[in-house]
């Protein structure tokens, strides 16, 4: 009998973010302020369950649902940045890079856990989101997931996380 190998995709017309962000790069670079509409896919590698399912399609849709919510209108800042600085003053996060610095309201902004709001590391931060919620739920760890994050049409990055 031949190898078998299950997976689901997830893509809706809502799992989208429209965000803004600014990115490092070239060691020495800092791009202006701009944003994307963005858009996330999801594809988790498993095993069946009792159900014959590798995961259930409408909980992952909604669990992915569920950060890109967190993401949309937002502006997205990194903390692990080694060139960026994000600090809280008064009511606003300030970002600082070199001698040039923005603020926006605190509730405005996301803070995430990366070195840099490029499309690859949004797709890692949002595959171990997920993979914290399907553990959360007392799911089976997959194979692999991938999450494919869209900044427009014809540009995405992926990341596959395998397990």
């Amino acid at each position: 009998m031949p190898a078998t190998r299950f997976k689901v995709r997830v893509t809706k017309d809502y799992l989208v973010f429209s965000s803004g962000h600014f990115i490092t790069f070239d060691g020495d670079h800092c791009e202006r302020i701009h944003g994307h509409n963005y858009r996330a896919a999801v594809e988790v590698d498993g095993d069946l369950d009792a159900n014959s399912y590798v995961v259930d399609f409408i909980a992952l849709r909604d669990m992915t649902r569920a950060i890109t919510d967190e993401l949309d209108h937002r502006m997205l800042l990194p903390a692990e940045s080694p060139l960026i600085r994000v600090a809280a003053e008064g009511p606003n996060l300030v970002a600082r890079y070199g001698d040039r610095f923005w603020s926006f309201p605190s509730d405005e902004c996301v803070v995430l856990p990366i070195a840099n709001t490029t499309s690859e590391l949004l797709a890692r931060y949002i595959a171990e989101r997920l993979l914290d919620a399907m553990k959360e739920r007392g799911w089976s760890a997959p194979r692999a997931i991938r999450v494919e994050v869209e900044e427009c049409f014809g540009q995405s990055a992926e990341v596959e996380l395998i397990l």
